[in-house]
């Protein structure tokens, strides 16, 4: 792994008596995509401005390349930002908007044309040079925005929701350009959302955050897959949570009680005998049995159920699960070319079902409430 083109280290930030950031330690790498995931007011964006110069941090040391921040004005630091309304100056063409830095930067004639052009044609807007921004598309504004702020080739390039104004089918192709562009033009990009699916289809690594910490980096399969807790594992996708308690203990296997069953599952945590936890497991991973399905030995394993609602969306289906011990689950499933898998997935509300999942997809994690 490279040097970290930037490192926070132990930074913190209050708006008065309102800790905003606690002790934030974080490196981001030369060329990586890492996105700040989490919910409003958590710091996300707290940290862009921080790293952008738009206000100092109360504690702890902000670097680029290295080099201190804290007495480096904003315009020295060698970062842009792409904002949530992308700031176009609307009586300015798409060309005027994207030499606007350069030419701050005293670049003119034919060198300048050069690198506007260059640029507009990496976002696919160079024949839309003479327009003026309200003559432009959502997803056109957003890239001319884009394309103004790596025009000078900076280090780093701060992205705050630049998305979230888009429907969803322009989002989800801008977010298939935004990954090619920042692979293409090899800048680091700092990406800052709320939105679990849009970070873990661009990022190279996410850093899951709440209530200004970071409580988990790693990358989108990792804190997809593996969280390290209850508030990461339901912020990022659904999640079915189980209590058990652990009846017998084989470090890493456990035999773990859930309600009249007891199933031997695998843990990266360390449990004693008696302790409580929480048992979670994704909806894709849920299996579904009829009651006419499987012998009755087989059955017996298994966590019987009705179902309470049937969402049809067209390849899944969507249940929502009552077991009889009163928990109530979430389950997809999918659809194939079978036509018996299609007549299996035809599930009636108040049907009574089995359900299991195929053991070691689960986390196992410490009793949270």
């Amino acid at each position: 792994m490279s040097e970290p083109v930037i490192e926070l280290r132990n930074v913190s930030k209050a708006y008065g008596a309102n800790p905003v950031l606690r002790n934030i330690n974080l490196q981001v790498h030369a060329g990586e995509f890492l996105t700040l995931l989490g919910p409003s007011g958590c710091g996300k964006t707290t940290i862009l401005r921080l790293l952008a110069g738009f206000e100092p941090a109360d504690g702890g040391e902000i670097y680029i390349s290295g080099q201190d921040l804290r007495t480096v004005p904003p315009e020295q630091r060698h970062v842009n930002t792409v904002f949530q309304s992308y700031a176009l100056f609307p009586h300015l063409t798409v060309f005027e908007n994207v030499a606007f830095g350069p030419r701050l930067k005293r670049m003119k004639g034919a060198a300048l044309r050069a690198q506007v052009m260059d640029t507009l044609r990496m976002v696919k807007l160079d024949e839309l040079a003479a327009r003026k921004p309200g003559q432009l598309s959502g997803g056109q504004q957003q890239r001319v925005a884009i394309a103004r702020a790596v025009v000078n080739r900076p280090q780093v390039l701060l992205l705050d929701e630049p998305l979230s104004a888009l429907d969803y089918k322009l989002r989800k192709a801008m977010q298939l350009e935004l990954k090619q562009l920042q692979r293409r033009l090899g800048i680091t990009f700092i990406f800052v959302t709320h939105d679990q699916e849009e970070a873990l289809s661009m990022s190279d690594r996410v850093a899951v955050m709440n209530a200004g910490c970071i409580e988990q980096l790693g990358t989108p399969r990792q804190i997809y897959e593996t969280p390290v807790n209850l508030f990461v594992a339901r912020f990022v996708g659904e999640i079915n949570n189980l209590s058990g308690r652990i009846v017998a203990a084989d470090p890493p296997r456990y035999d773990i009680r859930l309600h009249d069953r007891v199933v031997n599952l695998k843990s990266r945590f360390a449990f004693a005998t008696g302790d409580r936890v929480n048992v979670l497991i994704r909806p894709e991973d849920l299996r579904i049995w009829r009651e006419q399905e499987g012998s009755a030995e087989e059955r017996a394993s298994l966590l019987p159920a009705a179902v309470e609602e049937v969402v049809y969306k067209g390849s899944t289906v969507d249940l929502m699960i009552r077991l009889d011990s009163g928990e109530l689950l979430a389950t997809t499933q999918f659809f194939n070319e079978d036509d018996q898998a299609i007549m299996n997935l035809d599930f009636q509300v108040s049907e009574r079902v089995f359900v299991d999942w195929v053991h070691d997809w689960e986390t196992i994690l410490p009793h949270e409430a």
